[in-house]
């Protein structure tokens, strides 16, 4: 950031400078307004002016974009060149030829740049170095979503190895991470920091290797959707916890990893028969009703659970059910079972 800020004051010096001892590149476009030194100086740190702000307007502007401009630029001017190449054996006024060689310069060079950046994903090939190639790479290329980073298992994931490879950050996933963090809702704030807070804790693990990546998609809305578009790009996983995103995305052909599925599939398997050591804490929805929940979140419905609420006791499993929010255990008191194991 230093640097950044010397060499801005280096260009304000150097325009300042240049105002004040070239006296005919500023007063020759304008000179009944600009005479003195102290006016050209003045002049001239404008002009240094106005190329920072360029510079701090391009700062928010991906390096992919603005290679794409640059590119199409270039594209187009070499499109103009060969067609004024072809216009030149034709007896046109030499007057009229070169107005035509600026207009179809100016013409083809903004319709390049356009062509480029609306469809940066197809010319990805001409830009090698801003995609990813993972289709001969053994390590799994794995994107985070917003909800799952919010989460924060992840982490956890990402210390005990269990998720390794690359994981990719979209830069829209922070943008959408920073507008949470700074909302008035004191809920969706505190959301927020805790999801920035679980990415420095991923940067920081030295087991996995983590990148954020600049793609944009302007012609596609939601970030959703562009996290889709992305995974497809870079022939990734989407690890997320919302359902309408793995939805989406399984009816797209994109890999999908819901760390609910996951947490639902480690969960330890109980058998009807089977005597669990609870606490009952509320009343259930049907009359006498008592609801428990296992350390692991999952609810356990007690048949005449009513009168024990606040205490301790062993049911017996009568049941399962697995539903897609997760699963739901029956029991009941009054039943000798079988011991569990754990």
């Amino acid at each position: 950031m230093f640097m950044v800020i010397f060499l801005r004051v280096i260009v304000l010096i150097a325009f300042a400078v240049m105002g004040f001892f070239y006296e005919a590149f500023f007063v020759a476009p304008l000179p009944h307004l600009i005479s003195g030194p102290l006016e050209r100086t003045f002049v001239g740190l404008c002009f240094g002016a106005a190329v920072i702000l360029i510079d701090i307007y391009f700062k928010r502007v991906s390096v992919k974009s603005i290679l794409s401009v640059f590119l199409g630029g270039l594209l187009g001017l070499s499109a103009s060149r060969l067609l004024m190449g072809v216009l030149a054996y034709l007896p046109f006024p030499e007057e009229v030829f070169k107005n035509a060689g600026v207009v179809t310069a100016l013409w083809f060079s903004y319709l390049g740049a356009v062509i480029i950046v609306r469809g940066q994903s197809e010319f990805t090939t001409m830009i090698p170095f801003v995609k990813l190639h993972t289709k001969d790479s053994s390590a799994p290329v794995t994107i985070l979503d917003t909800s799952v980073i919010i989460d924060g298992r992840v982490a956890d994931m990402c210390e005990t190895g269990f998720l390794f490879g690359k994981i990719i950050i979209p830069r829209f996933v922070l943008k959408e991470l920073q507008l949470i963090a700074d909302s008035a809702d004191s809920l969706k704030r505190n959301r927020g920091r805790r999801g920035l807070d679980v990415l420095n804790r991923i940067k920081n693990n030295a087991k996995i290797s983590v990148m954020i990546h600049e793609a944009e998609y302007p012609g596609v809305t939601g970030v959703d959707a562009q996290l889709v578009r992305l995974a497809k790009d870079l022939n990734a996983h989407i690890f997320t916890n919302d359902y309408n995103l793995n939805k989406v995305a399984e009816l797209q052909g994109v890999s999908i990893l819901n760390i609910n599925e996951l947490a639902n599939a480690l969960k330890p398997v109980v058998m009807p028969g089977e005597v669990l050591r609870v606490k009952v804490i509320k009343e259930g929805k049907e009359y006498e009703q008592g609801i428990a929940y296992l350390d692991d979140g999952t609810m356990i419905v007690v048949d005449n659970g009513r009168s024990k609420i606040g205490q301790h006791t062993e049911v017996t499993v009568t049941s399962v059910l697995q539903t897609p929010a997760g699963r739901m255990i029956f029991a009941r008191f009054g039943e000798e079972g079988v011991r569990p194991v754990v």
